[in-house]
């Protein structure tokens, strides 16, 4: 089964329970799951930034970053070097080229909520 890559926008959608959380758990499925490490990193800045524009929700949005431990998805280095140049190539953020280089990388999918990199992600394909 081929692997899926999981973005920060399309995490988020899902733990915080986002209008597309089924949308992106349909394009998960039970496919193994991959991201680079600063997934980690971008989902605990997604939820800082709802418990503080929610501060009466905190300890149900500390709940829903808890089941970030309890999904399957695999960190995976990436070639820091190699990201700088696709992010460059493609005028997206380093951030972003981490999770599309590791896409390419691991011949996966994407799953992302990120119309820049969904695209992104096209136009690598069709070559």
């Amino acid at each position: 089964m081929r692997v899926k890559v999981v973005d920060a926008s399309a995490l988020g959608a899902l733990l915080f329970g986002e209008p597309k959380a089924e949308e992106v758990a349909r394009a998960l499925g039970d496919a193994p799951l991959a991201a680079p490490a600063l997934l980690w990193f971008e989902a605990a800045s997604i939820c800082l930034k709802k418990v503080n524009a929610h501060e009466n929700k905190t300890e149900d949005l500390l709940s829903a970053f808890n089941m970030m431990d309890q999904l399957p998805i695999q960190g995976v280095e990436v070639e820091h070097q190699e990201v700088v140049r696709l992010a460059m190539e493609l005028d997206l953020t380093t951030y972003d080229a981490s999770y599309l280089w590791l896409a390419l990388r691991l011949n996966g999918e994407l799953v992302t909520l990120d119309e820049k990199m969904h695209n992104a992600m096209s136009s690598m394909r069709s070559f």
